[in-house]
């Protein structure tokens, strides 16, 4: 299960793919759009800020704006910028690999056995799903909605 504030960071760099270029949005109207909390979304833009995701203008006609098209934007990437690492156990992971406490032997271990396919096919997806995908599945729901499914491998 993602964090709440992986799913808030979702929402808001939706939001600022679907703003008109240039113009951008400020952190009022992503609140008030989005339903998310100003305070905890503040630390979050912060965060995609200086993951290379957002950026952001002061002043009156300050805001944020995306700074690569969807397409370019990753799911997996993106969630471990705001999350940290995504596996479901510290040896599966690739980025923070780090060895079971309790474990005896990794290639006999029946919970990373348990674990270890699932997560491949997970990370799989999130590695090569893209915003511009969820965003089009999003879409195509929305204008479709006999053809609605959650099914995202088949974006």
């Amino acid at each position: 299960m993602i964090s709440q504030r992986a799913r808030y960071a979702f929402k808001a760099v939706v939001a600022l793919a679907r703003a008109k270029p240039g113009e951008g949005l400020q952190i009022k109207q992503l609140c008030e759009q989005e339903k998310l909390p100003r305070k905890f979304l503040e630390q979050i833009l912060l965060t995609l800020k200086a993951a290379g995701y957002i950026t952001s203008r002061r002043g009156r006609d300050g805001g944020y704006e995306i700074l690569k098209p969807p397409s370019q934007i990753m799911v997996g990437p993106m969630l471990r910028a705001v999350d940290g690492p995504i596996a479901p156990l510290p040896c599966l992971s690739r980025t923070a690999y780090r060895r079971c406490d309790d474990c005896r032997d990794e290639v006999s271990c029946e919970v990373r056995i348990a674990f270890d396919k699932a997560y491949s096919d997970y990370l799989g997806t999130l590695e090569h799903l893209s915003l511009a995908d969820v965003m089009r599945k999003s879409d195509e729901a929305v204008t479709h909605p006999a053809a609605r499914t959650v099914d995202v491998l088949g974006v």
